[in-house]
């Protein structure tokens, strides 16, 4: 598989990301089927078929359940090596099934300290702000990429960023940070100017939500690649699969949309 530098690191990502929401929550998440957890390994099993099919970014978050808690236990049992992005600001009740947020610099620090133990890592790779849609209010009011940027400088992140839910957050995602997270796929694009943005900044893109959450045509996958490959400034795509024959099927299906388009 194709690697993208993450600018402004040392880091080489694959194109192609493994979300893992599915290995610790499937409450309240927006997928057309309802799944079961996998038990550890059939975890291993998946993150090994990741590796193998050379996909080397993890994706995780503290709303995803116990998925840090269970990546710091199951990435040592893998035979490959790992670049972690994990999340902040997103709180996930497994009482209630509900979400709640907190941006404060107080907090931040708390998640972060948190996401160390639960991933059982010195350092985090990339720490993203997890919104709730009030971008310009988290990153301005909340001073909430500040905090990340200032525990970057002291050692603990190597790369700072922002799931963003709206152009104006994204725009200032890339301004204030390494990544804005953006949605792109073939019913949507309306963050493309934060792709073109980041570009032009020598910035980065993650994509996430690239096949609408699971709700896209099996059949569309190329179209889709085609959809979110065709810009530059995209490093890497984030897909939630607990399937094997699916990772394989769309790590095989991007290498092949890369390379046409790099023959057009």
């Amino acid at each position: 598989m194709q690697t993208r530098k993450l600018m402004g690191t040392d880091m080489e990502l694959s194109v192609l990301g493994l979300g893992t929401v599915k290995f610790g929550r499937n409450t309240e998440v927006k997928y057309p089927s309802a799944f079961s957890i996998p038990d550890d390994n059939e975890v291993i099993n998946i993150l090994n078929c990741a590796g193998d099919c050379g996909i080397n970014l993890i994706d995780t978050a503290p709303a995803y359940g116990n998925s840090e808690e269970r990546l710091g236990k199951l990435l040592k049992k893998t035979h490959h090596s790992w670049i972690i992005s994990t999340k902040v600001g997103e709180i996930f009740d497994p009482l209630t099934g509900q979400s709640s947020y907190n941006f404060t610099s107080e907090f931040i620090q708390q998640s972060i300290e948190n996401s160390l133990r639960q991933l059982q890592l010195e350092q985090l790779d990339i720490v993203l702000i997890h919104s709730n849609g009030e971008d310009e209010t988290i990153i301005k009011h909340e001073g909430a990429l500040e905090t990340l940027n200032h525990l970057k400088n002291k050692g603990l992140i190597r790369a700072t960023g922002m799931s963003t839910k709206t152009i104006k957050g994204g725009f200032l995602a890339i301004d204030q940070s390494d990544i804005a997270m953006v949605t792109h796929n073939l019913e949507y694009q309306g963050e493309q100017d934060v792709i073109e943005y980041a570009d032009k900044k020598n910035k980065n893109i993650f994509i996430k939500k690239g096949f609408a959450s699971g709700h896209s045509a099996k059949n569309n996958v190329a179209d889709s690649f085609r959809c979110i490959f065709k810009n530059d400034g995209v490093n890497s795509v984030i897909l939630g699969s607990i399937n094997t024959d699916h990772i394989k099927e769309n790590c095989l299906e991007a290498d092949h949309v890369l390379r046409e388009l790099e023959n057009v």
